[in-house]
């Protein structure tokens, strides 16, 4: 098989075949070391890369299947390790000058999972300085750039992540998001990513692990790939005190279910209010009514939840502020998206912080009468299309300013709060030939139904892969 056939292939075709013999996986890890040469350069996606230990990897998994041995259910899968995710003896740098030597000793749990399903590790995975920016560019190594086209922005911070996976450099990324970190990328370089319910996946090491805004999460080129690695790194853990039920769930068999008959499918094209880019609009509706198809009712409906802009932008500075307390006397020496929010942490009074747990708490309300009449939501990811990668964030919206680098991630950061799964998945390509992502958004607790409904989308949708070219 060639390299770009091997590269080509789902996450869960590449175990299936390492398991069964018909690939090894040092002809894996070669090809996708060879993607990496050829894309990387120019995309700037993995920042670290670790060659000799996926060789090494690659090597012990060859002789344990020889000797008979069981193989893990990420068998020879390559992954990107997001560079703000620990891996023990491996640079992680989270994209600031600060920590541009650090080696850690020991690994994050998404990482340990990983390791433990028998996946390999290809190397660490660009973020903005400390995953705070929805544009992957840092001081330590510059900019991600777009698969689609490298003049634009990977959006992020799991930039580094949904760049490799567009450009093939491996199969599945781990991601994190607080703000739309998964999403986001995902709906600029045309890749799947899902925010998990909290707890779902262990987020540790965790400085405030009561908190439900940070999760950690998968990443993959489709559904079924994500609830593949989403099978392999969620459960519980000692240090995660978010406890979801995961006894007897299959995310696998989930993603490969049909969406039932009657599916009650809700769509609002601007639950933030902040408005939207026509054609962003367009291919998310078009894929939406076409679930019809799939025998789901459709319905467009005006769901306002602007009301947890200012919300979102309160507790998230809180929940800044209680993580950086060993930053407090290197302000200076951060970016300003970082630094900014650790000043804007400071400065806000409890009352403040009381009124964000207030407005969460009607965003709660809200979405529980929704999901009263409905089974799934549907909501476009991004209000715009990749911008220029010079650019910090888009200033404008249809024709309001923005007032900070992260307002225009509204739409995703909205629903960060309620606690709910929530997908991006590719809906198509906008007039431009650029990928438009869509999130799906379920019940409580109810990954299964998110990632059937997105493999439904993914069907209609038909997404071909980036025009990538030497």
């Amino acid at each position: 098989m060639s390299h770009s056939a091997i590269v080509s292939l789902p996450a869960s075709s590449i175990a299936l075949k390492v398991r069964s013999g018909e690939l090894t996986p040092t002809q894996v890890v070669e090809a996708h070391l060879a993607a990496i040469a050829r894309y990387n350069p120019r995309l700037n996606a993995l920042v670290t890369q670790t060659a000799e230990l996926a060789l090494d990897q690659a090597r012990a998994l060859e002789r344990r299947r020889a000797d008979g041995a069981p193989l893990g259910l990420l068998a020879g899968v390559p992954v990107g390790i997001k560079d703000t995710h620990p891996m023990a003896g491996v640079r992680t740098t989270y994209g600031s000058p600060l920590m541009k030597d650090h080696v850690p000793e020991a690994s994050a749990a998404i990482v340990e999972r990983l390791l433990a399903a028998d996946a390999i590790v290809m190397g660490k995975t660009n973020v903005p300085e400390f995953a705070f920016g929805a544009n992957t560019v840092n001081p330590v190594f510059g900019a991600t750039r777009n698969p689609w086209n490298p003049a634009l922005s990977a959006a992020g911070s799991t930039g580094g992540g949904a760049a490799g996976l567009a450009a093939g450099m491996f199969a599945l990324a781990t991601g994190s998001d607080l703000g739309g970190s998964l999403r986001l990328p995902a709906a600029f370089c045309g890749v799947a990513g899902l925010r998990p319910s909290p707890g779902l996946v262990p987020l540790v090491p965790s400085e405030q692990p009561w908190s439900t805004l940070g999760v950690d999460g998968p990443m993959a080129r489709d559904a079924r790939d994500v609830a593949l690695m989403l099978q392999a790194i969620s459960g519980p853990h000692p240090l995660e005190p978010n406890v979801v039920p995961v006894e007897g769930r299959d995310f696998v068999a989930a993603a490969d279910s049909r969406p039932r008959p009657g599916l009650r499918v809700a769509y609002c094209p601007d639950i933030a209010r902040i408005g939207i880019d026509p054609e962003i609009e367009r291919v998310c509706r078009e894929a939406a009514m076409r679930l019809r198809e799939e025998g789901c009712i459709v319905e467009e409906v005006d769901l306002d939840l602007s009301h947890a802009r200012k919300t979102f932008i309160r507790l998230r500075a809180q929940f800044v502020l209680n993580g950086s307390l060993d930053m407090l006397d290197k302000v200076d020496r951060l970016g300003p998206n970082y630094a900014g929010n650790i000043r804007l942490g400071l400065a806000q009074s409890p009352r403040d912080v009381a009124e964000g747990e207030r407005g969460r708490a009607q965003l709660l309300a809200d979405l529980a009468a929704f999901f009263g009449r409905f089974d799934r939501l549907l909501v476009p990811c991004t209000p715009v299309p990749p911008f220029p990668v010079e650019q910090n964030y888009p200033e404008m919206i249809a024709g309001k300013r923005m007032e900070t680098y992260i307002d225009w991630a509204a739409p995703a950061f909205i629903l960060s709060l309620s606690s709910l799964p929530v997908m991006c998945v590719p809906a198509g390509l906008d007039r431009s030939g650029l990928p438009v992502g869509i999130q799906v958004v379920g019940p409580r607790w109810n990954e299964e139904g998110v990632l059937s409904l997105a493999a439904a989308i993914e069907r209609v949708a038909a997404m071909p892969a980036p025009p990538l070219a030497d």
